[in-house]
């Protein structure tokens, strides 16, 4: 499966029992950031910047645990920042685990040797690591040298220890898909569980025109399409059919709510309009019509997978067809 059963059954059950309460709003994902802190400064992300500029102090543990609480969210996404430089991560992992969440712990590899010696690994935990391309292009993304090697090193370690691993890697409009092919063949080689891949958000804070244009991005993925059957994606079928601009989808940004040491980020995971200092203030003033409409311009070339993979739930529950396809997916494993 390229899931495991508890985690389709936690995330299916979850969805039915806020389907039957009548709400037309909850979380799937928790996107938890314990800590904007981080030991890189990639060229496409904006977290580092934030960091600089608020100059935030990280979560304390009680604030991490009584989020996941609060959200109900069934899974929580532990990133940052690098997660990893959060001194209090292991006794996180470890409540989540005894709340009966699932985990995917975010890191760009350099300092999770630590955490797979000393961690026993767990069916409801997957270490998940970002590669941008091999490893002249990741590095050069990542600013620094070295960087793709040791999360290589990282992910045997992990997969010696018994460990879940997936990776996720952003396409930006230098990205070649020949160099991606032999990206996901070698991570396919390392026995990696699962790859994500997505378009790289196009964050208005960060500088040089590295982001693809929806229309651009549609090509490129129609490009991708004959790897999607070869290789062990977890971005669903559908989903991958919204990025080959198959099929049209709107937003679920309240399905993957953020929380960080600046309080409840407001609209989603990519945009911040403001904070708020509890979940239930966040799902009651937001403005979520806008941005599930893509009327806010910032959405206009957001095809980012925290955004439309919540979609996907909520488009399969309502078409059976749909249903039984994911269903069928989930079963198969490239």
């Amino acid at each position: 499966m390229r899931f495991p059963a508890s985690l389709h059954f936690s995330i299916t059950s979850f969805f039915i029992r806020n389907a039957l309460k009548r709400r037309k709003r909850f979380p799937l994902v928790l996107m938890l950031e314990p800590t904007h802190r981080c030991n890189l400064l990639c060229a496409g992300c904006d977290r580092i910047r934030l960091q600089a500029e608020e100059q935030s102090a990280d979560l304390s543990l009680r604030d991490c645990i009584d989020s996941a609480i609060e959200s109900g969210a069934p899974v929580v996404t532990i990133t940052g920042g690098e997660p990893l430089l959060y001194q209090d991560l292991r006794p996180l992992a470890a409540e989540l685990l005894r709340l009966k969440r699932h985990i995917y712990l975010c890191s760009n590899g350099l300092l999770t040797e630590s955490f797979i010696e000393e961690f026993e690994p767990h069916s409801r935990l997957t270490l998940n690591f970002h590669l941008d391309g091999m490893e002249e292009n990741h590095d050069r993304i990542a600013n620094k040298p070295g960087t793709f090697a040791k999360a290589l090193e990282s992910i045997k370690k992990a997969k010696r220890r018994g460990f879940r691993v997936s990776t996720n890697t952003s396409v930006y409009k230098n990205s070649d898909t020949r160099e991606l092919e032999r990206l996901f063949a070698l991570l396919k080689g390392l026995r990696v569980d699962g790859l994500l891949v997505s378009p790289a958000f196009s964050y208005e804070r960060v500088e040089n025109d590295i982001f693809l244009t929806r229309e651009e991005a549609v090509r490129r993925f129609l490009d991708m399409a004959p790897l999607f059957e070869r290789f062990p994606f977890i971005s669903s079928p559908l989903y991958l059919d919204f990025l080959m601009g198959k099929r049209k989808m709107r937003c679920t940004p309240w399905g993957n709510p953020t929380r960080n040491p600046l309080g409840w980020k407001s609209p989603c995971y990519l945009i911040t309009d403001r904070y708020y200092s509890s979940f239930a203030e966040l799902m009651e003033e937001t403005d979520w019509d806008r941005y599930e409409s893509g009327a806010d311009p910032r959405c206009r070339d957001c095809m980012v997978h925290s955004g439309y993979e919540a979609t996907v739930m909520r488009t399969a529950f309502s078409n059976p067809k749909d249903l039984a396809r994911l269903a069928l997916w989930n079963l198969k494993k490239s």
